[in-house]
């Protein structure tokens, strides 16, 4: 199965970018990983959360198939440990679907559209993490959670 890691927005701080990219390249050890990044919301001046969430709405329904299975982190997700979560992938890989996409919304979340198209919501810690350091901790979580499913020895428990 395929992964897609499907961003909202440059990731406009080097050291994430090259974090993410380290971890992508990790990751493809186990599996094709591919990431789409979407553009920015062009002038989105003084108007509300509501307008934004829906622009960048339209942008990420149109990646996604019918055949996916998406998944979006969310801090009002399904929390769980690494070995649940590897545990989870486990079983997620066996889906009669081509590709699981996990999608990170913008600075205000995501649009009740997008949640509705959700087949999972996935959250790293209920604390709230920028847009963009979710990035890199969910690269290291994918990275961590491949491996235990490996059997290689990143993950000590």
């Amino acid at each position: 199965m395929k992964m897609v890691f499907l961003l909202t927005g440059k990731t406009d701080q080097s050291w994430i970018r090259d974090g993410v990219a380290e971890y992508e390249k990790r990751i493809s050890k186990y599996g094709r990983l591919e990431t789409i990044t979407l553009p920015d919301v062009r002038n989105p001046g003084n108007r509300p959360a509501e307008w934004v969430k829906a622009r960048e709405a339209d942008k990420m329904l149109a990646q996604l198939r019918n055949d996916d299975h998406v998944v979006l982190l969310d801090e009002r997700g399904k929390g769980y440990s690494t070995l649940e979560l590897a545990d989870w992938m486990r079983r997620t890989v066996m889906l009669p679907v081509k590709r699981i996409v996990f999608v990170v919304g913008g600075p205000y979340g995501f649009d009740t559209s997008v949640t509705a198209r959700a087949d999972h919501m996935l959250s790293l810690s209920r604390l709230t993490f920028s847009h963009q350091v979710v990035r890199l901790l969910f690269a290291e979580q994918l990275y961590r959670v491949l491996s235990v499913i490996a059997g290689d020895p990143y993950h000590h428990e």
